[in-house]
């Protein structure tokens, strides 16, 4: 048991009066705050480690704030600030953003309703729960101001657009980026601003919304919010469903303080713009500066939403540069989506395949001989430990451990861009198969968890056949 969890099972123990039966890590997102279920005799609860204390005390600043005012936010249960820890409610584990449909399926009727009781208690959130809100507590800032906006709109210069290889004049850039923010700082900039409301962190419990990981909540414009939630990329919500929830969002708003629709809705599409820019500073960090797959593969829905406001929207201020160099990433065919009926109607047939060093290199058997065999054996073994000697590579908790434990994601994304250069040229030549083996000592674990992720990473960017097989565990072949 390492010193944290130490840490986290006395302050549970001490505020449950119930031994810790156990303690899971929940796999990381985009931020450096680490969180853990923890399991009691008859109670559970969330625990998070953040060595941001300032972020720390903001955020438990604003749940009992929010709780007072019977807002739907988590519980605090109890913090230790000088260990940078604290216990808040179990929301459980899903999130609105698990519920939404997938592979073309429709929208339904229910899945409507929880967006709207989502936005209906936005509105309660930053009226009612801004009300009496000690903003001096927040951090970085106390309000969406211009300098913030600044910040997000030369991280989105910095690690997007010069990453992307897009030229620009930098100071007509920076020209447009002061006058935009100074355009947004006209709307009512009055109460509470979430700063990340997306369907991430949205809980779902009992067919009802709970907002988590609002520790970077500010004073701003009601917008932001709202936006952030209708035009999330991944979530790609159709514009008549946009509409539709926006018109819904003003009817409950407008009830709680006086809102001019009109005016509402002109400032809006500039806030959606500057979201869409604040979230491809952050892909353009998180996925083309560190590499992490998950914010690569999400570009092209930010883009596509970028590629809308400018085709169908027309925000009142001048900012020719900063136009000119949002055409130039819509278009840049980098950033365009892998056209997958390419590999659907390719004769590509992509095997791969887990095994043991022990037992040896898998046998080829197709005609060309071609393909790959990664050595998983450089990543931290969880093998090594008692609690997963029994487990594979497919078990929660081995994932979780060689997420957190192990460079495994690098690892692997490195494999998928060495890989994918190769799926897209015997696509391109109608090769009919390629081999790629992952091993480790026993076959088990990182070789199991590699093979896996490679699948459906192949599968769902390409379309082509995929054959699946642990050897070593004695399953039966996947076809996926």
């Amino acid at each position: 048991m390492t010193e944290r969890d130490q840490q986290l099972q006395q302050l549970f123990e001490a505020w449950s009066k119930e031994r810790v039966k156990s303690i899971e890590s929940i796999p990381p997102s985009g931020s450096n705050r680490l969180y853990y279920r923890i399991f009691g005799e008859t109670k559970t609860a969330i625990a998070a480690y953040n060595p941001d204390t300032k972020e720390n005390r903001a955020f438990i600043h604003f749940s009992k704030h929010f709780k007072s005012k019977s807002l739907p936010v988590p519980t605090i249960y109890t913090e230790n600030l000088d260990q940078h820890i604290y216990l808040q409610e179990d929301l459980g584990a899903t999130a609105l953003y698990d519920l939404l449909p997938q592979h073309q399926q429709e929208f339904s009727e229910e899945l409507l309703g929880l967006y709207k009781k989502s936005v209906e208690q936005l509105a309660h959130i930053q009226i009612k729960g801004g009300e009496g809100l000690d903003y001096n507590l927040c951090y970085p800032r106390a309000a969406f101001d211009k300098q913030s906006m600044l910040w997000d709109m030369n991280t989105f210069k910095y690690y997007f657009v010069k990453l992307a290889n897009v030229t620009f004049d930098e100071q007509a850039l920076e020209d447009d980026f002061h006058s935009f923010a100074d355009y947004l700082l006209e709307a009512d900039c009055s109460h509470f601003m979430f700063r990340d409301f997306q369907s991430r962190n949205i809980m779902i419990r009992d067919g009802e919304p709970f907002f988590i990981d609002y520790q970077g909540g500010r004073k701003g414009a009601m917008q932001y919010d709202l936006a952030s939630l209708l035009y999330q990329a991944k979530a790609n919500l159709s514009h008549q469903l946009r509409n539709e929830l926006l018109e819904y969002y003003l009817n409950v708003a407008e009830k709680l303080t006086p809102i001019d629709r009109t005016q509402f809705t002109e400032y809006y599409y500039g806030y959606v713009l500057i979201r869409s820019i604040q979230v491809l500073g952050t892909y353009g960090y998180r996925g083309l500066y560190e590499r992490k797959e998950h914010f690569i593969k999400s570009i092209p829905f930010a883009l596509s939403n970028v590629k809308w406001l400018l085709e169908n929207t027309e925000i009142p201020v001048a900012i020719p540069e900063l136009r000119r160099v949002l055409h130039a990433l819509v278009e840049a065919p980098r950033f365009q989506k892998y056209d997958i009926s390419k590999g659907k109607n390719s004769p590509l047939k992509v095997s791969i395949t887990s095994f043991s060093y022990k037992k040896g290199i898998p046998k080829d058997e197709s005609t060309n001989g071609g393909g790959f065999v990664f050595d998983c054996r450089a990543v931290h073994n969880p093998g090594r430990y008692e609690p997963y000697k029994q487990l594979t590579g497919r078990d929660e908790s081995v994932i979780t451990f060689l997420k957190q434990r192990s460079n495994i994601d690098a690892f692997i994304q490195h494999i998928f861009r060495i890989v994918d250069n190769s799926v897209e040229n015997y696509i391109e030549r109608d090769f009919q198969n390629l081999m790629i083996n992952f091993g480790c000592t026993g076959g088990q674990h990182r070789s199991v968890y590699s093979a896996d992720q490679m699948a459906q990473h192949i599968k769902n960017k390409y379309g082509v056949q995929v054959s699946l097989w642990h050897r070593e565990r004695g399953w039966a072949k996947e076809y996926l």
